[in-house]
């Protein structure tokens, strides 16, 4: 059943600021909050598919190494839940925990969730580490001897060293201790006993990643399940020492630990720079055109990122600074991908809400579109999250003036979305700066986004299959891109953009044969 828009519905007061694409404040909240619990809820659906998991197809033990780690996530958040939150809530955080419980409930894929679910130890080290908490817990040890932790960084066994005992999918032994863990590489957690979780647990676990509270002997069956873990700890364990410095990073004078840093600029919220979590692009080669996450970026990479996100603040500011305010609220990673040094490419994840994957920038400008372009797709995918647009199927049935190939109406409305937004961000940049160059190039682009919107935007305000609230949104954008077309550009740029749009239109027919 379609939603009826009402006048007391929240919804209908905040999709027109959605619809101009630089979202108000009330709006960007709504659609992070519902992310956010969306992710608790999606992690507490993963521990009770766990638990409901049919007896041997998970391994022995498994189901008590959630429960062990699930606790020492608990035991963080009631330290300092804020801290613990930062890796709860993290993006790609987000990612696992979907990817695991899509695993969990497909038929002949618990194999599959086995393998994933013991990266739950890194998670839950990771936030006790933020919150500071004295804690030991058991970290899964990936292919090549790597060990990660989530929003702190990997250790990576250096060229010719020994790496942690044991092969790929055990666990090593990590604790910590205010600022400073110790990874165990010689420590080995073995085996646990078989627990049942039914019996472990009396009701919905609290805390980091549930509503609910458990009753009353929850920490005595806790211990019990926590009792079952063995450790064998040799008398001359190697260590790896890592602590956290001053900005935030944690670093360690060990060869092999690589941390995860932040890029900062002045009047803007951190945003992580991520190539070291596995589950950053868990399907092989996810990223736009089959490009693969970077493994590992060196001191120049992080140098042009560096240099590229401080540049682009500017840019982002424009205008009333929405486009600033967007990222605060909404990113909370980029992913560098691998790609040619002059093509740039990007992509949102529907399951890691706040990552943003992209081929490193060559300047602040290109990454500043880069973000206006993938955040609308992040906008519009917690709003679906949040209440359906349209009822269309995925039947790739429509032109879209920037693709080749059919789009099913959900790519058209995803894509005329995204280039509203760009032609809206060109106009101010066109607007702005000083730069001829710059200006012209601008004016191209705007104009160019602004008749690709033109000719997508009949096909979505004719379709039958929007909803009340996608009706909403899609008159607030039309009504948008009318305001941009008063502007009139220098001569010559939308008559180019005209013919382009057309050409392409031609050749699609020609193509697919309509």
């Amino acid at each position: 059943m379609n939603p009826t828009a009402t006048a007391s519905d929240p919804l209908d007061r905040l999709l027109p600021s959605l619809g101009r694409t630089g979202a108000a404040p009330a709006a960007l909240a709504l659609l992070v909050a519902h992310q956010r619990d969306r992710r608790l809820l999606t992690l507490r659906a993963l521990l009770d598919a766990v638990r409901g998991a049919p007896p041997g197809s998970l391994p022995e033990g498994a189901a008590e190494r959630v429960l062990a780690d699930w606790r020492l996530l608990e035991d963080a958040e009631r330290a300092d839940r804020d801290a613990a939150r930062r890796v709860v809530q993290y993006s790609l955080v987000g990612a696992w925990a979907e990817h695991c419980l899509r695993a969990l409930v497909r038929p002949g894929q618990a194999g599959q969730a086995a393998a994933d679910l013991p990266y739950l130890g890194a998670i839950a080290a990771a936030a006790a580490a933020r919150a500071g908490t004295r804690f030991e817990a058991a970290v899964p040890v990936r292919t090549g001897g790597v060990v990660t932790l989530p929003t702190l960084g990997r250790y990576v066994p250096p060229a010719g060293s020994q790496g942690p005992a044991g092969p790929a999918g055990h666990r090593i032994r990590v604790t910590g201790d205010g600022g400073r863990l110790l990874l165990h590489l010689d420590a080995r957690f073995t085996a646990y006993g078989r627990t049942p979780l039914a019996d472990a647990t009396a009701g919905a676990p609290a805390g980091a990643a549930a509503a609910g509270t458990v009753r009353g002997d929850r920490d005595a069956r806790y211990a019990r399940a926590e009792a079952a873990l063995r450790v064998l700890r040799p008398p001359a364990s190697r260590t790896v020492e890592i602590r956290r410095g001053p900005d935030g990073v944690w670093r360690s004078a060990a060869a092999g630990w690589r941390p995860v840093r932040a890029l900062r600029a002045a009047g803007s919220t951190p945003v992580l720079l991520d190539d070291a979590d596995p589950y950053r692009d868990d399907e092989a080669h996810a990223g736009p055109y089959a490009l693969a996450a970077l493994d590992g970026l060196d001191a120049g990479a992080h140098a042009l990122w560096r240099t590229a996100w401080q540049d682009a603040q500017p840019w982002l500011r424009l205008g009333d600074g929405s486009r600033a305010r967007e990222a605060d609220l909404l990113l909370d990673a980029f992913v560098p991908l691998g790609g040619s040094p002059t093509a740039q490419c990007s992509a949102t994840k529907r399951d890691a809400f706040g990552a943003l994957l992209t081929t490193t920038p060559r300047n602040g400008l290109e990454l500043a579109a880069t973000l206006v372009h993938e955040l609308q797709h992040a906008k519009l995918l917690a709003l679906s999250g949040l209440t359906p647009l349209h009822t269309a199927g995925d039947q790739a049935a429509y032109w879209a003036p920037w693709r080749r190939d059919p789009r099913p109406f959900d790519g058209l409305f995803q894509g005329a979305y995204a280039h509203l937004a760009l032609a809206d961000f060109h106009l101010a940049v066109a607007l702005a700066t000083a730069d001829p160059a710059v200006r012209d190039s601008a004016w191209a682009d705007h104009c160019r986004c602004r008749q690709q919107v033109a000719a997508a935007l009949p096909q979505m305000r004719g379709s039958s299959r929007l909803t009340a609230h996608g009706r909403v949104l899609v008159d607030a954008m039309a009504a948008h891109h009318a305001r941009l077309a008063e502007q009139r550009p220098p001569a010559g740029h939308l008559a180019r953009a005209t013919a382009y749009v057309e050409t392409a239109r031609a050749l699609w027919h020609k193509g697919n044969g309509r």
